[in-house]
C-alpha cells in the first residue's frame, strides 16, 4: 500500500515537473517567434534598402563608377546578412565585346508584403491577447486573496481550460508573472498572489 502511495506521489511530482517544463518550452517557443518576426521585418527592409539602391546604381549617371555603387549598397547592413561576391558589371563584356546589358530590376511581389504586413499585424495581436491574458490572471488572484490555486484552476476560473495549449499559455504567463514578482510560487505548481 505504501509502495503504490510512493509510486503514485512520484507520478505526480513526474508529471508536474513535465508540466513545467512544456511551460518554459513555451515561453522560449513564444520568444523565439518574436526573435523570428524580427528578424523577417528587418530583412525587409534591408531587401528594400538594397533594391532602391540597386535602382539607383542602374540608372546612376557615367561618372559614377559601379563598384561604388556597389560598396554603398554592400555597407547597407553588413552585421545582419553575410555580404555575397557580386560581378563588377562594368568590367565585364560578353567574348564578342558588345558591352553587357544591365540586369532588370527585381521587385518585390505584393502578395510577399502583405504577407509581411500579416504577419506584424498577428504579432501585434498576440501581444494584445498576451496583455489580456496577464491582466485576466491578476484580476483573478485579485480576488482569491492568498490562497494557493494551481495553473489548471487559474486557466479553468478563466475559461481558458479547453485544450492543453490554452492551459499551457496560462502556465507560461503565470511563470512570467512570477519572474516579474507579480505573484508567487509556494510550491510545485502552486501561485499565490504577492501581499500588497
Amino acid at each position: 500500500m505504501v509502495s503504490g502511495t510512493r509510486a503514485a506521489h512520484n507520478i505526480e511530482i513526474t508529471a508536474e515537473s513535465l508540466q513545467e517544463e512544456l511551460a518554459r518550452l513555451e515561453v522560449q517557443k513564444q520568444a523565439l517567434e518574436r526573435e523570428l518576426a524580427a528578424v523577417v521585418a528587418h530583412l525587409g527592409s534591408v531587401q528594400r534598402a538594397l533594391s532602391a539602391l540597386e535602382g539607383l546604381m542602374h540608372t546612376a549617371p557615367e561618372s559614377v563608377p559601379v563598384g561604388a555603387a556597389r560598396v554603398a549598397a554592400a555597407g547597407v547592413d553588413q552585421a545582419s546578412a553575410p555580404a555575397k561576391p557580386q560581378p563588377d558589371l562594368a568590367s565585364s563584356t560578353p567574348a564578342d565585346g558588345a558591352p553587357k546589358k544591365a540586369a532588370p530590376r527585381i521587385r518585390q511581389p505584393e502578395s510577399r508584403r502583405d504577407a509581411k504586413e500579416r504577419s506584424a499585424s498577428d504579432a501585434a495581436d498576440g501581444q494584445r491577447k498576451y496583455g489580456e491574458l496577464t491582466e485576466q490572471i491578476l484580476e483573478y488572484f485579485g480576488t482569491v486573496g492568498q490562497a494557493d490555486v494551481r495553473a489548471r484552476d487559474v486557466a479553468a476560473a478563466l475559461g481558458r481550460d479547453a485544450d492543453n495549449g490554452s492551459i499551457n499559455a496560462v502556465r507560461s504567463t503565470l511563470d512570467r508573472l512570477v519572474g516579474t514578482s507579480r505573484i508567487r510560487r509556494t510550491g510545485r505548481g502552486l501561485y499565490r498572489a504577492t501581499r500588497s
